[in-house]
């Protein structure tokens, strides 16, 4: 009985060690904007690889694509204005949901994706 519980215990610290499941595309939309997002992640161990696309369906690939567990980063880069502009995202991923937070310009913001169907 004592090895069962052992093993269970071992089984559950895989899982974490893991992260939640974050590839696949996932949808959202910024709030009080009404703007919608998409991300597309593929997770490669501890990096993670991807694409974003906002209303105009611009494709921007992101970067620095980290994974620690259930905690995610990275940074995307765009033009905005002529001005090139970079926005870093931190998440955490849990089943169905990723909620991620960012700072563009100095306003800090925070979008909840849901697993695109």
């Amino acid at each position: 009985m004592r090895y069962f519980g052992f093993a269970m215990l071992l089984l559950l610290s895989a899982v974490f060690v893991f992260g939640a499941e974050v590839d696949g595309n996932w949808t959202g939309t910024i709030p009080g904007m009404d703007i919608p997002v998409a991300y597309t992640f593929k997770a490669d161990g501890a990096t993670l690889t991807g694409t974003s696309s906002g209303p105009e369906n611009a494709t921007i690939p992101i970067k620095d694509g980290k994974i620690d567990g259930s905690n995610i980063s990275f940074s995307v880069t765009f033009d905005f204005g002529g001005q090139e502009t970079k926005i870093d995202y931190k998440g955490i991923v849990s089943p169905g949901q990723i909620k991620l937070t960012f700072d563009m310009m100095g306003q800090q913001s925070e979008i909840i994706l849901k697993k695109a169907k």
